[in-house]
């Protein structure tokens, strides 16, 4: 095929994997799930009268989960992309793969869609689910049609910058780390040119359709809208979604034509550390310039070969003119903590998300000099500070997930794993000098969050009591993704299996918190109502979290923990919903607290087992 020998492979094995049927089948089954409890929010809470009711119920159904699809399907299309190129460079198989007769385009394109195959499948099979909404009213088949273009370029998009991210950088946390950053500053720059420019023209044309051009948020919208779906033989120029899908094709385009281009450059890294070459120059075994064509290195002179072994290293006399570094209790910690153990290109993501703060800084800013922040008032039922700071919260959220899990996963990868458990170190100094280590590199992305919410509390934005509530509830959950990181490492031999799981929990909470608020929200009514049909949604998700979590390494904390997450993760958020500040922080903090106990207890208990140490009872 055109795209080479891996995505003709891929092709022909990925159906023959029982896992390619069974993700999109609980996509699927989770899409219609959420369908038929929005319909019993609706008929429980609300009377049914007559066609524009129900038109109503599907257009706003339609406005749900148009853009809760696109959210994920960009968030797995980069994940996939970037760790799936990522594992490969870690097991030192990519290399390999350069000395074959591959063309570099067929590397680069078959090595992304391979990865993005099941991306399209899970959006060919939800496709007729979405046409069932139509049905309803209030919703076109080329809303539909509209909507799954601008899904399907921006999962183009969005995996072909994971995958020459990959490429380009030498660590799994350096490329995630960069990839999360730039997907939330393309979205976070367009919503700032929206916010401050809203209402204006441009060239004759309205900002809003500018910002849905390059917005794949804001061409989800105007998508899914039955303003603009209308009118087929309208202007190029005045549908922002058509013009997105034309500028993340051409941006798709850009970013493979410079990853083909670069593979051979990047890989093998060339960054070689100062003196290495000539190091490496000196610990030859002749200490000359070998020329095997006309073999010198046999014909050098004696004085050459006196030379070649007085510096070969054995016969080096080392002396301890300098000092040595003194090495921690904990080793574990001290070369988290005082060596590059991530790489030293981790001064970028730092720089990233400092630009990334600052645009959160300046969306906050923005929103309290508008004057509707006064203490107690939120602009309907979320406050308007949720909208900045939402985002950057989930960001630094996911790069501390990000640098848990790889921080197991690159020492699995690199053999060194191996290593470190043939030494007399303890499950306590392992684990808790991977978490002090996580702690430490990412010491910003803790500590800014916190200062955003002392500045929104020192404006009048919040009380000090919902202060102190939302620093403790921030503290608990990135201790909580920190620790789920570890655990996935640990439990899963498979790399890209261990990140998708870890990521893949912390994305799927924040995004289930958020379609929850949505649904409660667009179809108000009783709280009390609402909890039953929400049941089997949150059954659904607590069978998930312990497959995820428990399933290889399963315990009885970990199972009530994967149960009882969900139906109080929905109890905070009612709380939320009701105003009570008390009961989310303490429901937050004690049912987050318990799931990370339940993950850390067998860690260090059960460290020989779940690192493959010592076998479990009943294995031979």
């Amino acid at each position: 095929m055109f795209v080479g020998p891996v995505f003709s492979r891929e092709a022909v094995t990925t159906p023959r994997r029982p896992r390619h049927y069974a993700v999109r089948a609980v996509y699927v089954v989770a899409l219609l799930i959420l369908m038929c409890t929005a319909w019993l929010v609706v008929a429980g809470t609300q009377i049914i009268r007559n066609v524009g009711d129900m038109a109503r119920f599907g257009s706003i159904l339609f406005e749900i989960l148009a853009p809760l699809q696109l959210a994920l399907m960009a968030f797995l299309a980069a994940l996939v992309a970037a760790s799936a190129v990522s594992q490969e460079k870690d097991r030192r198989t990519l290399i390999l793969m350069l000395m074959t007769r591959m063309t570099n385009s067929e590397l680069v394109l078959g090595k992304l869609l391979a990865s993005l195959l099941n991306i399209f499948a899970m959006l060919a099979a939800a496709l007729p689910l979405f046409m069932l909404i139509p049905l309803f009213g209030g919703v076109s088949f080329e809303q539909v049609a509209r909507v799954f273009g601008v899904t399907l370029t921006t999962a183009l998009a969005a995996g072909s910058l994971g995958s020459m991210l990959a490429l380009w950088r030498e660590k799994t946390f350096q490329t995630l780390a960069m990839t999360a950053l730039a997907l939330v500053i393309w979205v976070g720059v367009w919503e700032g040119v929206h916010l401050i420019a809203a209402g204006r023209e441009l060239a004759g044309i309205h900002v809003d359709t500018w910002v849905a051009t390059f917005s794949p948020l804001r061409a989800i919208f105007a998508a899914s809208r039955p303003d603009l779906a209308a009118g087929v033989g309208s202007s190029l120029l005045g549908n922002g979604d058509l013009l997105f899908m034309i500028v993340s094709l051409a941006g798709t385009a850009i970013l493979n034509a410079i990853a083909i281009v670069r593979v051979r450059a990047w890989n093998p890294s060339r960054e070689v550390r100062p003196g290495q070459a000539e190091q490496a120059e000196r610990d030859t075994i002749w200490g000359v310039e070998h020329d095997l064509a006309r073999g010198t290195a046999q014909d050098a002179s004696p004085d050459q070969a006196e030379v070649a072994r007085a510096a070969h290293v054995d016969a080096r006399v080392h002396t301890a003119s300098t000092k040595s570094r003194r090495v921690w209790d904990n080793p574990v910690l001290w070369r988290e903590v005082c060596t590059w153990a991530y790489g030293r290109k981790v001064l970028i993501i730092r720089f990233g998300y400092l630009l990334l703060f600052a645009m959160a800084a300046a969306g906050l800013y923005f929103t309290v000099g508008q004057g509707s922040m006064a203490a107690g008032n939120t602009a309907g039922v979320v406050p308007l500070a949720a909208k900045p700071l939402a985002p950057f919260f989930l960001v630094s959220l996911v790069l501390v997930n990000a640098l848990a899990v790889t921080s197991i996963t690159g020492e699995r990868d690199g053999q060194a794993l191996d290593l470190l458990l043939v030494t007399d170190l303890s499950p306590k100094e392992f684990v808790f000098g991977k978490l002090g280590g996580v702690f430490w590199v990412t010491k910003e992305m803790v500590v800014l969050p916190m200062l955003l919410c002392v500045y929104l509390w020192w404006t009048g934005g919040i009380t000090a009591e919902n202060l102190i509530y939302l620093l403790i509830a921030l503290a608990v959950m990135y201790i909580f993704v920190s620790m789920l990181g570890i655990h996935c490492g640990m439990n899963y031999a498979n790399s890209r299996a261990a990140i998708g799981v870890s990521l893949g929990v912390v994305f799927f909470l924040f995004l289930g918190v958020v379609t929850c608020i949505l649904i409660m929200i667009s179809f108000s009514g009783s709280f009390q109502t609402q909890l039953w049909p929400f049941l089997a949604f949150i059954l659904g998700g607590g069978v998930g979290l312990y497959v995820s979590l428990g399933y290889r390494n399963p315990s009885p904390a970990i199972l009530a923990a994967s149960l009882l997450l969900p139906i109080f993760t929905f109890y905070s958020i009612t709380s939320f919903l009701l105003y009570q500040p008390l009961a989310v922080c303490l429901v937050t903090a004690g049912t987050y607290g318990f799931t990370t106990a339940a993950m850390m207890i067998p860690a260090i208990h059960e460290f020989d087992i779940a690192m493959g140490r010592t076998k479990t009872p009943g294995e031979e």
